[in-house]
């Protein structure tokens, strides 16, 4: 989360093509692996203006070109993943190629915590998850001023968990599987039209997709009574790009960067319930819901303009703009984003920064505060809808000491309009056949303060960074139009990295994280809706009608975990082999998944002005932490040649 944004809100960039989800068994892993990448470029503020599309960060990714010269890789088989990186010429000098291959058994480790605890049932758990993935990258080079370049990448992810129980008459089976992937592929044609003037032009494809299935059932012993109940909802992104982009460099002191892009976009949202159960209890057979399960086509044309000037030693600026006008359900909405930053020395060792920023961003990521399974869904603005706006002003110092360490200090302000969110009482779960029915318009905004003291020379390297920061939402009709906290909003921030080389045979390594836990809104009491008087009704099916006080009332609990781990090297006759022992969540700190309620105590009813039942209402519950990684230990062994 980047200075008070969702995770909608930053840019991911593998080779200039959007990557949506950027993380593997839910944050476990990234899906970029660090075999296969040249260099990684964070911009959280003071954005280029060859960027747009996103409110709070770009990170732009390179993959490695391919040795033209000799074959060369990196193995690597371990008791959590494997994976393979080679990279080398196809015609010596000429075409070169880089491929790596990954693959997790992450599930002998992964057990759910705390699902059952203390509740009076014999059940049995199974979980499965893992992930592949694979990246590819092919280099030609045509004559000095022409290149040629093919990317690509696809991973896929899946998470299983099920449970089954028996209570008194009753056997009762649930299972919830998610699954989410990213195919990209990209082609760019490099050409250098004379010693001042070069061209990238680029042809890109796009392929998200997440979708979650929960289904639960329940039988009765020695009869043929049964209840089904199946929640499917997905998330899919199409996109098709064509862009060119310039690099102008008039005289030494500056360099102008220019270009377009067209974007071809598919969205298709979705969320179906179907509920089956025996005729004989009432209840209706098929009960099918959709929330927004229209496909829809929407049309992007971006175009830009930067420059940055060296104007002194001291001074250095980067202004430009960014347009962009997007079309969807025959609605056009143009948006001028001016950008500029400033950077000025006032020694060899220190210089202060200026910058500001507007961004625009055309897609939401729709999602629910309840306590309970990620059901987010990537929609896109609509007619209905204006485009998200953010401006951002950022101020801040940075001074190096001659050991190596710096120290740098930012803070920032951040506004946002036309920001969605749930109405009072709708989710995903409501009937309705469109989600902008089910939303509301709204503002937000973000401040706060970042630290980083970072050491890069010598045996002994890391970090320590601290963000305190604030995120706050405010929309008409939701919480009496009175500011609450995003869902995002993390006030503590840390992260402390340490490294050390021994010598050429050991080094080793630890990483702590800490975050305040996000914020979500409770329920205060829960009702069923009451059965139909003179008719046999399980009290246990009956579908929850919930009362809360306020949005996001509750904090999860915060958010924190060791990493440890030590590399022992060995040079060989044709490489290097390696050995790493490593402990994630060395305290085996159970961080929150999933948080729901355990309802219990005694119950009574609600009755209408005839004394006919309305409501049923729970008294008593406490809530349930499910937490996915404990403390995971790790052996591989890497062979680098």
């Amino acid at each position: 989360y980047v200075r008070g944004g969702g995770p909608d809100q930053n840019l991911y960039l593998l080779d200039g093509v959007p990557v949506y989800n950027p993380s593997h068994v839910l944050g476990f892993m990234s899906v970029f692996n660090n075999d296969a990448l040249k260099s990684v470029k964070l911009y959280k503020g003071g954005f280029p203006a060859r960027y747009g599309g996103r409110l709070s960060s770009v990170v732009d990714i390179q993959m490695k070109d391919g040795n033209m010269n000799e074959i060369k890789g990196n193995f690597s088989i371990g008791l959590i993943s494997s994976k393979l990186q080679l990279e080398g010429p196809i015609i010596k000098n000429k075409t070169s190629f880089m491929l790596s291959v990954r693959r997790t058994y992450l599930d002998v480790f992964l057990v759910p915590y705390d699902f059952f605890r203390n509740m009076n049932v014999a059940e049995k758990k199974n979980t499965s998850i893992f992930f592949h993935d694979f990246n590819l990258k092919v280099n030609h080079i045509f004559n000095e001023k022409s290149r040629l370049y093919l990317s690509a990448y696809n991973g896929k992810d899946q998470l299983k968990l099920t449970n089954e129980w028996q209570n008194n008459n009753f056997i009762s089976k649930d299972q919830t599987a998610l699954g989410w992937g990213n195919a990209i592929a990209s082609l760019r044609w490099n050409y250098l039209i004379n010693n001042k003037l070069f061209c990238n032009t680029t042809l890109t494809y796009t392929n998200f997709h997440f979708e979650t299935d929960i289904f639960y059932k329940q039988t009765k012993n020695d009869s043929d009574w049964k209840y089904e109940e199946i929640f499917q909802y997905h998330s899919g992104i199409k996109d098709y790009t064509a862009k060119v982009d310039f690099d102008y460099l008039p005289n030494p002191k500056n360099t102008i960067k220019f270009g377009s892009a067209y974007v071809h976009h598919y969205f298709s949202p979705g969320v179906t319930r179907i509920k089956n159960a025996n005729p004989e209890y009432s209840l209706t057979d098929i009960d099918t819901l959709i929330m927004g399960n229209r496909s829809i086509v929407a049309r992007e044309l971006a175009t830009y303009f930067e420059d940055e000037i060296t104007i002194s030693k001291q001074l250095k600026i980067n202004t430009g703009i960014h347009v962009s006008l997007f079309n969807v359900d025959g609605q056009n909405f143009w948006r001028l984003q001016p950008r500029f930053s400033a950077r000025y020395k006032i020694s060899g060792n220190t210089s202060v920064k200026a910058s500001y920023s507007r961004m625009a961003q055309h897609l939401h990521l729709l999602t629910t505060s309840g306590i309970n399974f990620p059901t987010d869904l990537w929609v896109p603005i609509t007619k209905n809808f204006a485009p998200p706006i953010s401006d951002q002003f950022a101020v801040g110092g940075v001074h190096s000491m001659h050991n190596g360490i710096t120290v740098t200090i930012e803070g920032f302000y951040k506004s946002m309009q036309n920001l969605i969110d749930y109405r009072e009482g709708a989710t995903f779960m409501q009937k309705g056949t469109e989600w902008e029915n089910k939303v509301e318009l709204g503002k937000g905004w973000s401040y706060g303060a970042e630290f980083l003291l970072e050491k890069t020379i010598g045996k002994s390297t890391g970090w320590i960074g601290y963000t305190w920061s604030k995120s706050e939402r405010q929309f008409p009709n939701i919480n009496f139009d009175k500011e609450f906290p995003a869902k995002y909003d993390r006030r503590h921030d840390v992260s402390i990295s340490f490294t050390h080389q021994f010598n050429d045979k050991l080094d080793i390594g630890s990483t702590w994280v800490y975050g305040t836990g996000n914020a979500v809104t409770m329920a205060l009491s829960s009702y069923k809706a009451a059965p139909i008087p003179g008719v046999a009704y399980n009290n246990d099916i009956l579908w929850p009608i919930q009362n809360y006080k306020s949005k996001n009332n509750y904090r999860m609990p915060s958010y924190h975990r060791l990493d440890v781990g030590a590399n022992f090297h060995k040079k060989k006759k044709h490489g290097t082999r390696t050995w790493s022992l490593s402990l994630y969540n060395a305290y085996s700190r159970l961080n929150p998944f999933m948080i729901t309620w355990e309802t219990s105590g005694s119950s009574f009813v609600l009755e209408d002005e005839n004394g006919n039942p309305i409501a049923y209402r729970r008294t008593g519950g406490r809530l349930k932490q499910i937490s996915l990684f404990p403390i995971i230990p790790s052996v591989s062994y890497s062979f680098k040649f």
